[in-house]
């Protein structure tokens, strides 16, 4: 009797934390979280809310090669990506632009404020004598840590030189540090426009470099580290078109699709429960902590998940997934009660004999997301990442909560055949 009571108690605690889940999804936490279908809640793409459009050209005599406009759209696109625009879209235009879609950002200006410049990266002394370009750079990026003997962490930009270019920084580090007029920087010029001005105290052989500076705080290092990697372009280019555009879906069109996609959860969940009588019911309250966890997660990931047509795609077939794998589960547990097993002994047995099944299943469609986001950029990189995490939640709700809350079922003797759809 007491492990009875043990098995209610705990149930009736597993649904105050699911109906705790769903309420915060809807309507957040305060000042710490909004709610989904609150402003700041989650990140819709260009499909959704509309954007920026931005075309860039080649600022260069004739037409570029073909490899470096590849080369600048692979590096717009990581741009656009390190600024949690996944859902944006960036493709070749004729030979010698490129098109940019930037959701959320209705302003085009803001938008390139937030591309940053785009032009030629240039490391002057203070006779305006170039010793380096963009070209010459690797990448740079900000960090934090110890800088110098003191051992006194701070913030600075790391800056990589190209193993061909190393003579070449050597060479100009040791003309302007032997400098007697007092004039001992290097300046960084961008889109001719000095972003810094480092001092340079000695002659440095070596393609890792730091770029540090009292009172240097996180946005001003990640600031410049953004600008220097801007600037690494083959050529400088220049926006030839700046528009906003609006919403191919539109929010009513939003609201509709999501009051569709509630009406096919519903209908989903009458037949698990026509079906399969008592797990089907278990199953959809499963379903509904699927649904709120992943409505969480998009709000807190909202810095780089975009929610797009796409990505919505990606959440329906999770949810798909976590059905299907229910229904594997639960069809294993009947058969299991028609060879005459007791409930508790089926519900052993069923979830043994499907665990090979339902984990292959998702672990394969885990490695094709892996895959489309590792390899895919723009909205097929936000399909994957809702797709990677609405399978691994459908396995969380089919192996874990589904089960956890049918073995409190059968712990508070619940046990007729007839309640599990045999």
């Amino acid at each position: 009797m007491k492990k009875q009571s043990t098995n209610v108690i705990a149930f009736i605690v597993a649904l105050c934390i699911i109906a705790g889940l769903v309420f915060v999804a809807v309507f957040g936490i305060g000042d710490f979280m909004p709610g989904v279908f609150e402003e700041g809640g989650v990140t819709k793409g260009l499909d959704l809310v509309g954007g920026s459009y931005i075309v860039y050209e080649a600022d260069i005599e004739g037409t570029p090669s073909a490899e470096d406009m590849v080369t600048f759209k692979s590096m717009m696109r990581n741009k656009l990506d390190s600024l949690g625009y996944t859902e944006a879209t960036v493709a070749l235009s004729g030979d010698n632009r490129i098109s940019i879609e930037i959701p959320s950002i209705t302003n085009p200006e803001e938008a390139v404020q937030k591309l940053g410049t785009t032009a030629v990266l240039m490391f002057c002394d203070v006779d305006g004598t170039v010793w380096l370009e963009g070209s010459d750079i690797d990448f740079a990026t900000a960090a934090y840590g110890p800088t110098n003997e003191t051992g006194i962490p701070s913030h600075y930009v790391s800056l990589r030189i190209k193993d061909e270019s190393v003579s070449k920084f050597a060479a100009a580090t040791e003309s302007v540090s032997s400098r007697t007029d007092g004039n001992n920087v290097l300046f960084i010029v961008l889109d001719d426009e000095i972003i810094s001005y480092p001092s340079v105290e000695q002659r440095i052989n070596a393609a890792d470099v730091i770029i540090s500076g009292q009172g240097f705080t996180q946005n001003e290092t990640t600031w410049l580290a953004d600008l220097i990697s801007a600037g690494q372009l083959p050529f400088a280019l220049k926006e030839v078109q700046l528009e906003s555009v609006g919403p191919t879906l539109g929010e009513k069109a939003l609201n509709t699709s999501l009051i569709a996609g509630a009406i096919g959860l519903i209908f989903v969940m009458v037949f698990m429960i026509v079906f399969y009588k008592l797990p089907g019911i278990v199953a959809s309250i499963a379903l509904i902590a699927y649904s709120a966890i992943m409505g969480i997660i998009l709000v807190l990931g909202n810095s780089f998940i975009n929610l797009s047509l796409p990505g919505i795609a990606g959440i329906i077939l999770s949810i798909g997934m976590a059905v299907d794998a229910n229904v594997v589960i639960f069809e294993r547990i009947k058969e299991e009660l028609r060879n005459g097993r007791s409930v508790g002994a089926a519900f052993t047995g069923g979830f043994k004999r499907a665990y090979t099944a339902v984990i292959d299943s998702n672990v394969t469609t885990l490695i094709a997301a892996a895959v489309l986001w590792y390899f895919g950029t723009g909205t097929v990189k936000g399909f994957a990442i809702t797709l990677f995490i609405g399978v691994v939640l459908s396995l969380v709700s089919a192996v874990l909560i589904t089960r956890f809350l049918l073995a409190r079922l059968i712990g508070m003797k619940i046990v007729n055949k007839k309640f599990y759809g045999a």
